[in-house]
């Protein structure tokens, strides 16, 4: 049972990254105002301790955080006003490290709201300690997409040999729909493969948001 329930999880996972991808979402879960690294920059600041914001960037760059955590620790004192500049200063400082540690460009923080509708669900099943709410969404996502394809395809299909333009339409119908299961497969085996690993007892390096 165990088991099954860490598949289904991993598979669950691998539904999210790969809607994620082929929706072409904007935003980086990492670079809000109100994602998980800001988060735990807040808590930081106001327990004036940097121990929970570590865990965020590679070894090589907790020094700076450290430097740049004293920093705005040594400035908040000073006033509201240098409070509000110390911190965003300090987070932005984290989000670049975090985002430099996983080869992803800084393109500043993102306002508060901007983190994709799955990766908030995901956040929130988290948070409830259940993943109970979050299957059906995922479940209803995927077989939307896989539906939406295909259809598109049978639709080109019946004049695919008419034209070379209504053939090309149904080229770029079909590529389209098979890359996109070819894309859930591979997130999933993927996924799998990723979990095994961990599985083994060996630390894993790095994260991906």
């Amino acid at each position: 049972m165990k088991r099954t329930g860490m598949r289904l999880a991993t598979a669950v996972t691998a539904a999210i990254v790969i809607l994620l991808a082929l929706q072409q979402f904007a935003w980086a879960h990492c670079d809000t105002l109100d994602g998980p690294v800001v988060r735990d920059a807040r808590a930081a600041l106001s327990a004036g301790d940097v121990t929970a914001v570590l865990k965020w960037v590679k070894p090589g760059h907790e020094a700076e955080i450290r430097q740049a955590f004293d920093k705005a620790v040594s400035v908040r004192s000073l006033g509201a006003d240098a409070m509000a500049l110390a911190d965003q200063y300090f987070f932005e400082t984290l989000v670049r490290l975090h985002r430099e540690g996983e080869g992803a460009a800084y393109t500043g923080l993102k306002p508060a709201g901007h983190v994709a509708p799955p990766v908030a669900a995901a956040d929130n099943a988290l948070a409830a300690g259940s993943i109970e709410s979050l299957i059906p969404k995922v479940r209803q996502e995927v077989e939307h997409g896989i539906k939406e394809r295909f259809e598109r395809v049978m639709q080109t299909a019946a004049h695919k040999d008419d034209s070379v333009e209504a053939g090309r339409e149904y080229v770029e119908a079909y590529v389209i729909f098979t890359h996109y299961l070819e894309g859930l497969h591979n997130a999933i085996e993927s996924a799998q493969e990723h979990h095994g690993a961990a599985d083994d007892g060996k630390p894993q390096d790095g994260h991906a948001h």
